[in-house]
């Protein structure tokens, strides 16, 4: 089983047009294209009923404390965590790819729909949910896939991986307004195969990606 993406190649660039945020001369960042990008994959097994697909970055900081602010920098040295960026459930096991900007396409201030999708699936809350609580502007339930936007003083670049799971039941028991973590609960015992592709991100000129 394999994934690709039209859009990146393993462990290299995400393109800006995929990303939440893209970087601006004078503002540091600006809202992107936030198309969901372009994924095939090879290879299912046979007996795969359904497919998930997860997205997330597994080097956010764990401390909020420095976050976007002048003056200072995130060190690489921080501890960091994982943020969801994409919970698509239920895909039918006949889907052989995604097409970009299929699942989204732009910024949607307090998020877009869910959890019913296309095809049959269903999308989870990613983490801007939770990244935008307390925001007047930007709070709200986030479905579905929204892309990268690090922080713009980060010492590192960020990594955003995509994982496609086969699994042997068609519905994922997951209810409701379900996120990442409740996904991977409920996959235990009924992943048959799974394949991943990584891009990498930044908004802080001065790493090199």
């Amino acid at each position: 089983m394999r994934i690709t993406s039209s859009d990146f190649m393993n462990n290299k660039p995400i393109p800006a047009k995929c990303a939440f945020c893209a970087p601006a001369p004078t503002t540091r960042v600006t809202l992107s294209q936030n198309l969901n990008p372009a994924l095939a994959w090879q290879d299912l097994p046979p007996n795969a009923r359904s497919l998930v697909l997860l997205c997330h970055d597994p080097d956010v900081p764990s401390r909020g404390d420095d976050v976007n602010k002048e003056g200072r920098i995130i060190s690489k040295l921080l501890p960091r965590v994982n943020f969801y960026h994409w919970v698509l459930v239920d895909l039918p096991a006949t889907t052989l790819r995604i097409r970009p900007g299929e699942f989204a396409n732009g910024v949607k201030p307090r998020g877009k729909p869910g959890p019913e999708s296309l095809y049959g699936s269903r999308q989870g809350l990613n983490d801007y949910s939770s990244w935008f609580a307390s925001d007047k502007e930007m709070a709200g339930n986030y479905f579905g896939y929204d892309g990268p936007c690090p922080p713009w003083n980060d010492e590192i670049p960020h990594r955003y991986i995509f994982t496609l799971y086969a699994l042997d039941y068609a519905r994922c028991p997951a209810a409701g307004a379900f996120k990442g973590p409740e996904v991977l609960e409920a996959m235990q015992g009924h992943i048959i195969a799974h394949a991943a592709i990584t891009g990498v991100y930044t908004l802080n000129p001065s790493v090199k990606i």
